[in-house]
C-alpha cells in the first residue's frame, strides 16, 4: 500500500514538473515582440503625456499606427529618431515641442511636499518644511507637480540643450 502511494506521488511530481517546463518553454506568444522592443526604448515614466495610460499602450499604439512617432514628450526626438528607424516611417520633427523641466522658485516654496509625492519619476526632493530642488535629469515635464503645488512656486521652462537633443539649424539659401 505504502509504495503505491509513493509510485502516485512521484508519477505525480514528475508529470507536473514536465508539464511546468513544457508550459514555459513551448508556450506561442500571442503578443508582437515590437511592442515590447519598443516599450524598452520608452522612458517608462508612465507619465500619460502621450495620452495614452503608460509606455505600453503607447508602444502598442505606435506598433499599430495610432500614434505620432513624436507623441513621447519625455524621449524627446532622440527617442522619436530610434522609432522612426524602428518603425521605417518618416520623422517630422516639426511636430516635437521643445522639452520642458519642472522649475522651482525657491523663495516661493513653503515645502508643503505635494509636488514630490505626484511626480511620477521622484524627480523633486526635499523635506517638509524646506525649500524643494528638481533632478533635471529625472524631469520629464509632465506638470504633475504644476496642479499639486498650493504656492504657484513651480513653472516649466524649456530645458537646456544636450548631446541626445541639440541639432543644427538648417542652413538657408542665400
Amino acid at each position: 500500500m505504502l509504495g503505491a502511494i509513493l509510485v502516485l506521488a512521484l508519477m505525480g511530481l514528475l508529470l507536473g514538473g514536465g508539464l511546468g517546463l513544457a508550459a514555459r518553454y513551448l508556450a506561442v506568444s500571442d503578443e508582437n515582440p515590437l511592442i515590447k522592443e519598443i516599450e524598452a526604448l520608452m522612458p517608462g515614466s508612465q507619465c500619460g503625456q502621450c495620452g495614452y495610460p503608460g509606455c505600453t499602450a503607447a508602444a502598442s499604439a505606435l506598433v499599430e499606427g495610432s500614434a505620432a512617432i513624436t507623441c513621447c514628450p519625455p524621449g524627446g526626438l532622440a527617442l522619436a529618431e530610434r522609432l522612426a528607424v524602428l518603425l521605417g516611417v518618416s520623422l517630422d520633427a516639426g511636430a516635437l515641442a521643445a522639452p520642458m523641466l519642472a522649475r522651482i522658485e525657491a523663495a516661493e516654496c513653503t515645502g508643503c511636499t505635494r509636488c514630490f509625492r505626484v511626480c511620477p519619476t521622484d524627480a523633486i526632493v526635499g523635506a517638509t518644511g524646506q525649500i524643494h530642488c528638481v533632478l533635471s535629469n529625472a524631469c520629464t515635464g509632465c506638470s504633475k507637480c504644476l496642479d499639486a503645488c498650493p504656492e504657484d512656486c513651480i513653472a516649466l521652462a524649456p530645458q537646456e540643450p544636450t548631446l541626445d537633443q541639440w541639432r543644427w539649424a538648417k542652413p538657408r539659401a542665400a
